[in-house]
């Protein structure tokens, strides 16, 4: 049988192309394969939606840490605080990379990582004050503190890990930060079972320590990131680039 007294059509591909999956909606034309669906290509506004959420519980989980480890004067948590604030900046950053140009986002960028250094900073002065004499956290304040800690960075991560493929290397790079987060604050709960074991305040002062540079590295990482952005407004805009 002929169709419409033409030759037969091809039969049509089944699924388009072989491994790519197609757009919903657009209707099968006889020997023409369906349009594939573009990889990555997600609702900005979901992405948004996200980080932004993300971000909010970051601050939270920064106000409630950095409160109860000034209260209980455990430098390994106020420093731990500073991943959330990290985090903050890096999800808010990716928030204004999708309504910004790469110039105005450089710009926030480079405050987000001077905003980084402050609690870090504080967390170095209050690790200094407590090195003649370090004396032990409250261990179950400590415990149930990072264990929150644990559940709100799971969380992100949780949230995150369906839109890392989105947003380009800052949403994974969020995501990642987020899972690792959830392994520092499983080291501070193991930290606080060495405490109470010894009763001394040296491992909550020297895991303090390495959780800052930890946190000095993700500012110069997200110092990097924003330069980046700054290099590629500069080369858009035809400037010299140098």
């Amino acid at each position: 049988m002929r169709w419409l007294d033409g030759p037969v059509p091809p039969p049509a591909v089944p699924g388009g192309v072989p491994g790519v999956p197609e757009v919903p909606g657009v209707p099968e034309v006889p020997g023409v394969p369906k349009v594939p669906e573009v990889p990555g290509a997600a609702d900005p506004w979901r992405l948004r939606r996200v980080v932004l959420t993300v971000a909010g519980l970051n601050v939270a989980g920064f106000a409630v840490e950095a409160s109860v480890a000034l209260a209980i004067g455990s430098v390994a948590l106020f420093a731990d605080s500073v991943d959330f604030l990290e985090d903050t900046a890096v999800n808010l950053l990716i928030a204004l990379a999708l309504g910004w140009g790469a110039r105005h986002r450089a710009i926030a960028g480079k405050v987000m990582a001077g905003v980084l250094l402050v609690p870090a900073a504080a967390a170095i002065w209050q690790a200094v004050s407590k090195w003649g004499d370090p004396a032990p956290p409250d261990v179950r304040w400590l415990v149930a503190t990072a264990l929150g800690a644990v559940l709100v960075n799971g969380l992100c991560a949780w949230l995150l890990a369906r839109v890392r493929h989105v947003g380009g290397s800052l949403s994974r790079a969020a995501y990642l930060s987020a899972r690792n987060d959830v392994l520092v604050n499983l080291l501070i709960v193991a930290m606080a079972a060495v405490t109470a074991l010894t009763g001394s305040g040296w491992p909550d002062l020297l895991l303090g320590l390495v959780i800052v540079v930890i946190g000095l590295h993700a500012a110069v990482e997200v110092w990097e990131v924003a330069d980046e952005e700054h290099l590629a407004a500069k080369a858009l805009a035809g400037d010299e680039v140098g």
